[in-house]
């Protein structure tokens, strides 16, 4: 016998019709919830973040629904989605939701979510109101989720951050498991473009000392060179020096012989004129 859910197409609806935010703090915070949840867990392909999506956790009945501000799933993969149907995602809930209180707000209201995420499997859920610093949370024991006493440092089993209100009534501080500050997407992003600016101008300045260690290494092979080229005159000077004091030596060796040759001859004509011969009659 074919049910009705065979012959009937169900529609689950992407939109609830309301709005994301009543103002824009609301919003402001919706979005530093949202996108620093989606920056820290970037790298974990296993774990789905969104925000303002509705959430459909029973098939066939598309009137039990909610969209959280921002929820996050462990063990499903990232992806757009229209809604989240639970049936499709292998039947795992968000286990940790998140809702940022506005004016609007009621306290039946909520108390309605608590207990719809309450009966759907929700692990964690918190609150947090912008315009009094309030943070709250609940934790699940068993099939309840139970109040959290103390809000300030407390440290998310599932999402492994610190919760901390800055100051006496400050706002929200959420901290990573490293101590550093959560950041949004946009910080994070802001963060890598100063850190590749960073890079590059590091990359310039190696390339810039390596220009100048070329320059260098140059100048010293011109210097060298010149040396070489000085030392290498140094020589031809030494060796010039050289042969004129060779060739002085020997034009003074010639003086010498003609000196020697001279007195010979003045001997040889003396004892000749003693003899009584005289040069002329030769």
């Amino acid at each position: 016998m074919t049910s009705m859910l065979e012959t009937q197409k169900i529609i689950y609806p992407e939109r609830d019709g309301k709005r994301m935010s009543d103002n824009t703090k609301q919003f402001r915070w919706i979005q530093i919830i949202e996108s620093g949840l989606e920056s820290f867990f970037k790298d974990r392909p296993d774990v789905f973040v969104a925000g303002d999506l509705l959430w459909y956790p029973v098939e066939g009945k598309p009137k039990i629904r909610v969209a959280p501000d921002a929820l996050v799933v462990f063990g499903r993969p990232k992806g757009d989605r229209g809604s989240y149907r639970q049936w499709e995602e292998e039947n795992i809930p968000p286990q940790v939701v998140f809702e940022v209180l506005s004016p609007g707000n009621t306290k039946d209201e909520m108390s309605g979510k608590r207990n719809f995420y309450e009966e759907h499997g929700v692990e964690e859920y918190y609150i947090y109101d912008p315009e009094s610093f309030e943070l709250t949370g609940w934790i699940r024991l068993g099939e309840r989720l139970e109040p959290l006493t103390q809000m300030k440092g407390w440290s998310s089993p599932l999402l492994e951050l610190r919760f901390e209100l800055d100051g006496l009534g400050g706002e929200l501080k959420l901290h990573r498991p490293d101590g550093k500050p959560f950041a949004t997407a946009e910080q994070l992003q802001q963060a890598e473009e100063r850190a590749e600016e960073e890079r590059l101008r590091a990359e310039r300045a190696e390339e810039s000392a390596e220009q100048k260690q070329q320059q260098i290494k140059q100048e010293r092979q011109r210097v060298e060179r010149a040396e070489e080229s000085a030392e290498q005159k140094q020589q031809q000077i030494k060796q010039e020096r050289q042969r004129a004091e060779r060739a002085e030596e020997s034009a003074e060796q010639k003086q010498q012989q003609i000196e020697q040759e001279r007195q010979r001859a003045e001997r040889l004509l003396a004892r000749l004129k003693a003899e009584g011969i005289e040069l002329d009659e030769l």
